[in-house]
Formats: structure tokens, sequence, C-alpha cells
């Protein structure tokens, strides 16, 4: 609700202020005087583009400021989505990051808009800069407008469904609680599944890699320290010549000998038949017999050691070629699989098991598609109860809509609820739902967006807010002229249903007809003068809010034209007397 509207420097206003109030809020006065500037500006509060000249002349700022309640869920959960800061008139912020539950306590919001004649526009919501974007998101649940002119919510397709729904009540909004559950269920399932098949052909692409590389490295045999002991045997093999010479060399001086140089063999022979020699004439040096033949012995079979090695040398001429080629693999499966022995082995293991388990995979796919379609088979079934109960109700408000228009002069009108299955699932379902009409004889239903007549669709708004006004949870409904086109007994069926609708609604309304205007809860006035500002004569808008016989004097007016007379004046108490009355009764 508009509690409050300051508007400074906007066209021929210099400066007024507002106090509405709740219900029927009247706005007359004379065509000129600047009845629809204030509809201007309230659209440029809300976000609405304005050109240079929406500012006063000789204005550098033009500036729009109204203090707004907001009492519904669904404008409280936008300023939550948008990270603003609300307010009470305790200033007590609320951190709407943490504020999790909306607890039906209305809540007023300071907005703020001003242009400057450089074409700067700066936007504040609570003292907070806020984008156009935000402050339109934010709007969409504070006010609506409805003008010849003016883009009705109405006429957004995609809030029929929501209206509809709300007037379907607790039974469809259980229904949806479901649905979001089914729908979160089947989502998971498709992931699962999803995750499971991958990218067509990818999978079986991977599991061939990964055979392949199971193969390679399977068939390599390596094992952990094999490389270090292959380095080792080929670092000896790759000496072998030097070896062969050693040790020929040692076999030549141990055993060999030549007829010039004796062996080592040989010399020990001598020494010891020397020595035996000795010990005959001397038994003390027996000893010294036995350790040189003990010598002898062992020196046998240090020559057969370097015999048998010297033949190793020998025995294959490709073990050196196989050694290479062995450690030539190990290197190349290193590089392949970047990391050690012990790096791929763990990779070998990790691929095993990554094959093992796609062995199996098409059981589990077949496993979960066959859940996935049981799953879209419960949510389908579940769209069919939310579309039979939104079928049932739309008959209800198709005959209300269409009775309302008749009232409203509207005689040959049609009304219907498209409701259209779609192949896609949300959390409202697979209905498309779109409000049809034709407003005349021998036309065919179309959308409500391609009426073209302005009167019409004043009606035709009238007629939905009428209907709706129990689940339309925008507070404040303004209605610019809704009266064009229509006088007389239509007249007075427009101000019992802006009445009634004013039950549950803030309404403002600028009229021209006195039937509207005698049921005003608060009456307005607006007119406009010349004056005399800084050397120079300009025309001003003021608006002023009417007391009783203010109320009656204007009534006459709209009566009885510029000439107001005893018998206007009588027929306007008559009409004000009449509009209490009528008021009292539809409480």
């Amino acid at each position: 609700m508009i509690t409050v509207l300051r508007v400074k420097n906007v066209a021929i206003i210099e400066e007024v202020e507002l106090t509405f109030g709740e219900g029927l809020n009247i706005l007359t006065g004379e065509t000129g005087t600047g009845k629809s500037i204030l509809i201007e500006a309230i659209n440029f509060l809300l976000g609405n583009r304005a050109s240079k000249d929406f500012i006063r002349n000789g204005a550098e700022t033009a500036s729009v400021e109204g203090i707004i309640s907001i009492e519904d869920e669904d404008g409280f959960n936008a300023l939550k989505n948008l990270g603003l800061n609300l307010t009470d008139d305790s200033d007590n912020f609320y951190d709407t990051e943490n504020a999790s539950n909306f607890n039906a306590q209305p809540v007023e919001l300071l907005i703020t808009r001003s242009l400057n004649t450089q074409g700067r526009s700066t936007c504040r919501i609570n003292g907070r800069n806020v984008t156009v974007g935000m402050l339109k998101e934010v709007a969409a649940f504070l006010v609506d407008i409805h003008g010849q002119h003016q883009h009705h919510s109405l006429l957004d397709a995609n809030k029929h469904i929501i209206l509809l729904d709300r007037f379907c009540g607790t039974e469809l909004q259980t229904l949806k609680t479901e649905l979001a559950d089914l729908i979160a269920d089947y989502r998971e399932v498709s992931r699962q599944l999803k995750e499971l098949q991958g990218v067509p052909g990818q999978r079986e692409a991977q599991m061939e890699i990964w055979q392949f590389q199971a193969d390679e490295i399977s068939k390599a045999k390596l094992k952990l320290g094999e490389e270090e002991e292959l380095e080792q045997k080929r670092n000896r093999l790759s000496a072998t010549e030097k070896l062969a010479k050693h040790s020929n060399e040692a076999l030549y001086l141990l055993y060999g000998g030549t007829f010039d140089v004796s062996s080592a063999t040989d010399q020990i022979g001598k020494a010891l038949q020397h020595v035996t020699d000795l010990a005959r004439f001397d038994e003390s040096k027996r000893p010294l017999v036995a350790r040189i033949n003990e010598l002898s012995i062992q020196l046998t079979d240090i020559i057969e050691d370097l015999s048998n090695y010297q033949k190793s040398l020998d025995s294959d001429p490709h073990v050196l070629e196989q050694l290479e080629s062995r450690l030539d693999l190990i290197y190349r499966l290193k590089k392949k699989y970047k990391g050690n022995v012990e790096d791929i082995l763990a990779h070998f293991d990790k691929i095993s098991e990554q094959l093992a388990k796609y062995t199996n995979i098409e059981d589990e796919i077949i496993q979960l598609t066959a859940k996935r379609r049981e799953k879209m088979q419960i949510v389908a079934a579940k769209c069919n109860e939310m579309t039979a109960i939104r079928r049932k109700q739309s008959e209800i408000i198709q005959a209300r809509i269409v009775e309302s228009l008749q009232d409203l002069g509207m005689k040959d009108v049609q009304f219907a609820i498209s409701i259209e299955k779609q192949a896609a699932f949300t959390a409202n379902g697979n209905d498309k739902l779109e409000f049809m009409i034709s407003p005349n004889v021998g036309e065919t239903l179309k959308p409500l967006s391609q009426i073209a007549s302005g009167g019409e669709m004043s009606r035709i708004m009238l007629a939905l807010k009428e209907v709706m006004a129990d689940v339309d949870k925008i507070g404040t409904l303004i209605f610019d002229e809704i009266d064009t086109g229509v006088s007389g007994r239509t007249a007075q069926k427009v101000a019992e249903k802006l009445t009634k609708i004013a039950k549950s609604h803030q309404i403002l309304c600028i009229t021209h007809l006195p039937q509207i205007a005698a049921m005003a809860d608060k009456h307005f006035v607006i007119s406009k003068a010349v004056n005399r500002h800084e050397d120079r004569e300009v025309t001003l808008t003021s608006v002023r809010e009417l007391p009783v016989h203010g109320t009656i004097q204007e009534l006459a007016r709209l009566i009885g034209g510029a000439q107001i007379t005893a018998a206007t004046i009588k027929a306007a108490e008559e009409m004000h007397e009449m509009g209490i009355l009528l008021k009292d009764s539809k409480d």
C-alpha cells in the first residue's frame, strides 16, 4: 500500500505530498490539471523510463519518493533474493540473508528516484542504491497500474497460471509441494543415468583405452625392484671385455705360467717340496707343511671360481641385448604413464577396477532407465491431477468473469482460460495457461494481450481484479480513467466493483464520473493555477484532500459541469449519501 507520495519538480508540479489511505482513493480535477502526471510520477518511481521533459522547466532535478508497505510473502521474498534490507517503524533492520520466514507483518519501504537534466537517474530502496532492474522486480509485487496506455500485469501470460493456482487453493498447493519432491527425485535418477552413460560413444572409447593399457601393462609383467637389478646386470655385462682380460691375467698368474715364468701354483708346489724336505730334518717345521698344503687347496678353489667366471662371460652373447631390450620397455612405460614402476602398477590396479565396474554397467543402465521411466510416469500422473483441478476451477472463474463483464456493459463478451499440455515439466506442472477473450459477437477468442480498445481493456482488468481480488496479492491498484466510454448504469456498476475490490486492496482511481467519486474513502482534487515565480509566471499543479463539504462541491461539478446550481448540489448530496449507504451495505 502506498501511504505517502512526494513529487517534486515533475512537469508542472513544483512540490506535492499526498497521504493515501486504505480502500478507495479518488482523484478528480478538470482536464489538463495534471492528474495523469501523478500517474507518470508513480510509474517513474516504480522503474519506468522518463525523458528530460519529465523535469519541471527551470529545475535541475525531478524526484519522486514513496513510502510503500509490503504485505505479501512473494514481495518479501523478492526483496530477500535481491539482498535488500527491510526496516520496520523502529528502524530495526532485518538481515534478509538470514531471514527465512515471512511473519505476515507489513514492512515499510522508502523508495526514492530522481532524474537530472544530464539524464542521470538514481534509485534507492531504504537508502540503498539499486538498479532500475532491481527496482522493477520489487515494484511488480507492490503496485499494478491500469490505464488506457499502461502495460498491465495481467497481460503477462506467465502470471496467469500463478493467479489461477492461487484461486485453486490449498489442494493444488499440496500437489505442487509433492510434485517438487518428485521432480527432484526424477532429476537425481537422470543425473545418475547420465553419469553412467556419459557422452554417446565416449564410454566405449574410454573402455577401449583402459583395456589396451591393462593388456600392455599386464604383458610387461613389471616387478618392483626389477629395474635396479637389471641396471646392475647391464653395467656388469657392458664391461665384459675388461672383466675377461683381468680374469685371464689372474688365471695366468695363478695357474698358467710359461717356460720362462712359473705360475703361483707351480711356485707353491716347489715351496711345498722344499718345506717337506726341511721338515725331515727339523720336526718343528712340520706345521708349515700343513699350512702350505692348505694354501695350495685354497688356490685351487680360487682358480676354479675364476675359471667358471671366465666361462660365464662368454656363455651367452645375447644376454646384454636382452637386458637392454627389457630396460627399454620399462623406460618407455614410465614415460608413457608419467611415473615410476610403482605408479604404473597402481594405475593398472585402478583401470582394472574401472573395467570390472563397467563390465556390468549395461545392467545398471537398464535398471536406472526403468526407474527414470517410472518416476516420469508418477510426475505425469501428479501433473494430470493438477490439470484436473485447474480445469475445474477455471470453469468457475470463466463464468464469474463473463458475469462481471456483462455487468460492465460488455453483453456479448466471451472469456476462457486456455490450458494446454507441454512436454516439459516445471514446479507448476506441465500446463501452459493463458487468459483468452472475445469482446464482441463474431470475434474469435484471442489472448488478452491482443485486445486493442483501451476502454474495453480497463473494464476487462476491473472484472479480472474483482474475481481475483482474494488471490491477487498486489496491494495497490491504480486505475487511470477507467470510466472512459462508460456512463449511466455501467458507471454505477464500475463504482460498485471498485468498492468491492477496495475491501481487500488499496485503490487509487482517477475518474470523471460522479458515481465513482461518490464511493471514495479519500477524495483528492487536482487543480492548476498560474503563479508568479522569480519574475515570471508559471503554471503549477496542486493537490489537496477534500473534506466532506468539499467532496460534495466536487461531485456537483462532476454532475453539472462548470455551472453549479442548487439542484446539482442537492444531487451531489444525495449521491454522496447513497455512496455511504452502498459502502456500508458492502461491508
